[in-house]
């Protein structure tokens, strides 16, 4: 696929995707197309997640010793204990969250900035919150550089959400949480989609939460076994 068809498809499809994103194409494209593959065999079907990590250069997000592993379906060090998770377990996910383009998206975890680029790309905005000042600045340079003006960065406890421009469509909590936290329930919209790691630093669900009509309670879904860093803050890990 050239540029010029590549354009069509972002427009056909309603993805949010920044043309200076779209330089970096060419770039490890054939590594990039069989993580996809990978993926897809994996079960993942929804078109619009599959095209956005299409064209997201996940190499730009990952250390320069690491560039050559950016494409292998595993999680890879960035700094400051934390990682840049598994590709397929980005996809899976994102999925998960059904994202649509009027959607507005709360991240817990910004970490490298490549799946907040995800959602950024599918989503009408996206608030990412990181707890490490410096790991939340280097994403912002990488996504500002990409073209991507739908995002507000935080730096703060991810445990506790981000009040101010709730509520939210969905979340997507990056970090595992020994229960639910509930300030992140009480930012959702309902009927809105939370995909959170819970349990234990060494056993954790990933869980997909879809709050009720109500208000008051939500339907959980068990959706695989998972290993993610703790999440640190009042609502999380202490």
């Amino acid at each position: 696929m050239d540029i010029t068809e590549l354009k069509k498809l972002i427009q056909k499809t309603k993805l949010n995707i920044p043309s200076q994103v779209l330089k970096y194409y060419e770039e490890m494209k054939e590594e990039r197309e069989a993580m996809v593959e990978n993926i897809e065999k994996k079960g993942v079907k929804d078109k619009r997640v599959l095209l956005t990590m299409r064209i997201i250069p996940r190499h730009i997000f990952v250390p320069e010793e690491l560039k050559d592993l950016a494409y292998e379906d595993n999680p890879l060090p960035i700094g400051k204990e934390q990682t840049i998770s598994q590709p397929f377990i980005i996809a899976f996910m994102t999925e998960n969250l059904e994202i649509r383009e009027n959607h507005n998206v709360l991240e817990i975890g910004t970490g490298s900035g490549y799946h907040t680029a995800i959602l950024a790309s599918l989503a009408n905005k996206v608030v990412t919150l990181e707890i490490s000042e410096e790991l939340s600045l280097q994403a912002k340079k990488r996504l500002k550089n990409l073209g991507f003006e739908n995002i507000e960065f935080v730096v703060g406890d991810g445990s506790e959400g981000f009040p101010e421009l709730s509520p939210y469509d969905r979340i997507c909590v990056s970090a595992a949480s020994p229960d639910i936290p509930i300030p992140l329930l009480e930012q959702l919209k309902i009927e809105g989609i939370m995909v959170i790691p819970v349990g234990n630093e060494n056993e954790q669900i990933l869980s997909k939460i879809i709050k009720v009509g109500n208000g008051k309670g939500f339907i959980k879904k068990e959706l695989c076994g998972c290993r993610f860093v703790k999440l640190k803050g009042k609502f999380g890990f202490s």
